[in-house]
């Protein structure tokens, strides 16, 4: 990964239309994020609940900083986040993606879907889980693969 520098950009390169993408990869790559390393067998302990607290807040960060550029108005950037942020939205990510997992991911996909218990009553149960799932998954990997974690996410806004 190259962030653009006024050396590297050619005349019709866009440096913010790959920027913030370029930052949160950036940001995961050196764990900026992440306040201590953990162990694969200390991630396999955490329960698919916590990976998906975790998992929200990463993907929405994601999403959030997907949104930056072009500048907008902050209520158009909220606007944007929630439509993408939402169960609905999320399942569909996952929806998506599924095709893209590897076993181990698959693994812990269907952990975080059977991890939900209490949803809210406007929603499907399976739409709940899906989102869940993604959720967990993305948890996961901020924890044990950034690298994958990246590729997925760009995968699931390449295809939009």
């Amino acid at each position: 990964m190259q962030l653009p520098t006024e050396a590297n950009q050619n005349e019709d390169d866009d440096p913010a239309q790959d920027s913030s993408d370029d930052l949160f990869e950036l940001c995961l790559l050196n764990r900026r994020l992440l306040p201590q390393k953990l162990s694969l067998s200390q991630v396999q302990q955490i329960s698919p609940s916590a990976l998906a607290y975790v998992g929200d807040a990463i993907y929405e960060l994601y999403v959030r900083m997907f949104y930056l550029w072009p500048q907008k108005r902050l209520e158009n950037y909220h606007r944007l986040v929630v439509d993408q942020v939402r169960a609905e939205t999320q399942a569909l990510h996952l929806r998506m993606l599924t095709p893209y997992l590897r076993s181990n991911e698959l693994e812990i996909v269907r952990r975080g879907r059977n991890s939900v218990s209490n949803r809210p009553k406007r929603l499907n149960p399976e739409i709940y889980q899906q989102a869940t799932s993604l959720e967990t998954l993305v948890g996961y990997l901020y924890l044990t693969d950034n690298e994958r974690l990246i590729e997925l996410l760009q995968q699931v806004h390449l295809e939009q």
